[in-house]
């Protein structure tokens, strides 16, 4: 195979002239991205297709890959979100004199080159790049196979904007899809500065093991919700039975609804009206096993213990009956990966507990986890959800995509 540090050099040389685009050319750039987008929206259409024939619907990456009229407008829209947010380069962070009347200044830099490593998504592609653009930085994305067709047609796109603004094309690039080009990509610390996996947790994992270049994980989702004895039982059927099915390939949607054991009778049979409509299958632990069977439920599996912790990606969920809040919290504890977790009650110092003591990225109370998202928490968009806690956590976005310059600024000052 050919080696990508060629590659890699003119995306770090192509970060210089990122860094020295004006926020309003920033905007004026990202707002073009979005027209030529629309513009050629039945092509991205068509490229998207091809990768679409490649794979069986029933795979759960399929929703991912997909592209529609809808969510390419979704698109260009959250460029245009981004297009409008504060710059975060060149932020002042602090500005002071010190004793030796030395001028201190520490300011938000760029990171520099951000490389990303993903699957089968191809809106990543137009989130990163407007994402890295807008602050500063150039990227270099190593997509799946699967989106193949849909990742080069709009890196071209981008490309063909970041020339009529004269920006080098190597500012945003897109590598081979051949996975032998990742073990490069993880050992290039001359010229990448931080590298982002975003993907399944073998993926998380691997890059993980094997990256020599910093990286942040943008973990895997399993998300529990807790319905409490005191829930509002209506709500909490909306709230799990959306966290379930409005999109189950996502990283936000819900794997596991942990009950209270005071209301298990009345609440599980009320979601099988719902779970029939989508055929979910569940995987019941004891107690709510009878209770489904009971209820005359059919896709009904025993769990066995892999199947708590487990991050579904399909119309799937585990189900546990709870004595009360500290088993809650002790499962979520042991099987959460700190993505979202929710809990569905009234009383507020159990609420109050669990927003306190559930170590996750975002916490919720009496709301679906599927808000979590970047987009929605006026972001702009994201390059994926970190789970990690140094840096950036929750949401990872633009104000993430930048670190730290001291400027000192003297006069003939000396240190003995």
């Amino acid at each position: 195979m050919t080696s990508i540090t060629p590659i890699l050099q003119a995306t770090q040389q192509a970060a210089a002239a990122v860094r020295r685009l004006s926020p309003a050319r920033k905007t004026e750039l990202l707002n073009r991205i979005a027209d030529v987008l629309i513009q050629h929206k039945t092509t991205v259409l068509a490229e998207n297709q091809h990768d679409l024939d490649r794979m069986p619907p029933s795979d759960p990456k399929y929703d991912r890959l997909k592209l529609t009229d809808a969510r390419i407008d979704g698109l260009a829209a959250s460029l245009r979100d981004v297009a409008v947010l504060p710059d975060p380069a060149g932020e002042v962070l602090i500005d002071r004199t010190i004793e030796q009347g030395l001028q201190l200044k520490k300011i938000a830099v760029p990171l520099g080159v951000v490389g990303v490593i993903y699957e089968a998504r191809p809106n990543v592609t137009i989130d990163v790049a407007s994402l890295c653009l807008r602050s500063g930085n150039a990227c270099v994305l190593k997509g799946g196979k699967e989106a193949d067709s849909s990742n080069r047609y709009l890196v071209g796109l981008i490309q063909s904007v970041l020339t009529e603004f004269d920006v080098p094309t190597a500012a945003v690039t897109l590598l081979p899809p051949d996975r032998a080009v990742v073990a490069e990509l993880l050992t290039a610390t001359r010229y990448v500065d931080i590298i982002i996996p975003r993907g399944s947790d073998a993926l998380i994992q691997y890059v993980r093991q094997h990256s020599l270049v910093p990286t942040i994980e943008t973990g895997a989702g399993v998300c529990h919700a807790y319905v409490e004895a005191s829930a509002d039982l209506d709500k909490a059927v909306a709230i799990v039975v959306n966290g379930r099915v409005s999109r189950p390939s996502v990283c936000n949607s819900l794997d596991c609804v942990l009950v209270d054991e005071t209301i298990a009778a009345r609440f599980l049979p009320m979601l099988v009206d719902d779970f029939r409509k989508w055929n979910v299958e569940v995987f019941a632990d004891e107690l709510s096993y009878a209770i489904f069977e009971q209820a005359g439920y059919a896709q009904l599996q025993h769990a066995q213990p892999n199947d708590f912790g487990r991050e579904f990606l399909d119309y799937k969920c585990a189900v546990k009956v709870v004595s009360g809040i500290e088993e809650a919290l002790s499962h979520i504890q042991m099987y959460s990966s700190r993505h979202s977790e929710a809990i569905l009650s009234q009383r507020q110092p159990l609420i109050d507990q669990f927003l306190r003591e559930v170590d996750a990225a975002a916490v919720y109370a009496n709301a679906s986890t599927r808000f979590t998202d970047g987009g929605v928490f006026g972001l702009g968009a994201e390059i994926g959800i970190s789970t990690q806690k140094l840096h950036a956590r929750g949401p990872f976005a633009l104000e993430k995509l930048v670190t730290e310059k001291w400027i000192v600024i003297g006069d003939g000052q000396v240190r003995w």
